[in-house]
């Protein structure tokens, strides 16, 4: 026969507490003096007790979840906001329920609509850009959301990140303040990349200067297809002076096929990458690039909706669009 289910009564009688201080130790430890909330959570390894968070989100009408979408965890800047979040919503009494949906909307649309099935109190989304049924689903349910890592005038609810146009912007006035003219761009093929690429190129022409070639690869983009691609765009075209790359992994796999070549990097051909990694710095030569916080983005956008919960979800935030900004760090290959 199955054992009978241990409940918050059975741990209150092994603990020597009242159930109430278990139910507060559980659900908010940060109010039960150090003493007691020990005797609780050993009272609880004792007894194998598993809290009921079904239960207890019937009852309070919160599911202390709160649902993270992202492309991918393969690359470190998102994977710095996964913990940036974490952190801020483990110490407020939540849990993080991470989903990973690629590049493509309708992936994303499926998942949201499985993630509101389990109720969760918030959702972080990656971007800006989803199907309509996405942004109509999460109005009409009210859930409090947070947009991260773009700027977008007209957030489903709140939004926390930089614009990715003025990335490219940025870059490409640096890249002419050094002297260079004759341009290229690696990058993969995710929406937020385009955008960078986009500014990229509509800074150029501001100067009267155009793009010569570029090269698209599937995102995210890894060190082999920034080789292979720095390949491809040197012998069509020698007389490069520049590659703008979409990431620091692909700028490294230019760096690596520029050097086979016998190139002098940053005289013969300059590099600029996105993402500051946690190698950029290391190269040789270190790689310029532009350095965005993503554990601060996480964070931010986890303390939104903590915010949110706190006041009502129905109320209206503080600050719809928050603009993290962005830092441009030269560096030896520009």
């Amino acid at each position: 026969m199955p054992a009978t289910p241990v409940t918050l009564i059975d741990v209150a009688k092994a603990a020597g507490v009242s159930p109430i201080t278990v139910s507060r130790a559980l659900n908010e430890p940060h109010l039960v003096k150090p003493a007691t909330l020990a005797k609780v959570q050993e009272a609880v390894k004792r007894t194998g007790y598993v809290k009921n968070m079904l239960a207890g989100g019937l009852a309070s009408s919160r599911s202390k979840l709160v649902a993270l979408v992202l492309p991918t965890i393969s690359t470190q800047t998102f994977a710095d906001m996964v913990q940036g979040a974490t952190d801020r919503l483990t110490a407020a009494g939540y849990q993080l329920l991470l989903g990973i949906v690629g590049y493509e909307t309708w992936r994303e649309e499926i998942l949201v609509e499985t993630i509101l099935s389990r109720r969760p109190d918030g959702v972080i989304l990656t971007g800006a850009l989803h199907t309509d049924s996405t942004r109509q689903r999460l109005r009409q349910i009210g859930t409090p959301v947070v947009e991260a890592w773009d700027l977008t005038p007209h957030p489903i609810d709140m939004a926390i990140g930089f614009s990715h146009e003025e990335v490219g912007h940025t870059c490409a006035q640096h890249l002419l303040k050094q002297g260079y003219r004759r341009f290229a761009m690696l990058t993969a093929n995710d929406p937020r990349a385009g955008q960078r690429t986009q500014g990229f190129q509509v800074s150029l022409a501001k100067h009267g200067v155009s793009v010569i070639a570029s090269h698209v690869v599937q995102a995210p983009g890894a060190l082999p297809q920034g080789r292979l691609g720095a390949v491809k765009l040197l012998d069509e075209h020698p007389e490069l002076d520049a590659i703008f790359c979409s990431s620091d992994t692909l700028a490294h796999g230019v760096l690596i096929e520029a050097q086979s070549r016998g190139l002098r990097v940053p005289q013969d051909l300059a590099i600029m990458g996105f993402g500051d990694l946690n190698f950029s710095e290391y190269t040789n030569p270190p790689l310029s690039t532009v350095k965005v916080d993503g554990a601060r983005i996480g964070a931010l956008s986890a303390q939104a909706l903590l915010d949110r919960l706190s006041a009502g979800a129905t109320s209206a935030p503080a600050e719809r669009v928050v603009n993290t900004g962005f830092e441009l760090i030269q560096r030896g290959s520009t």
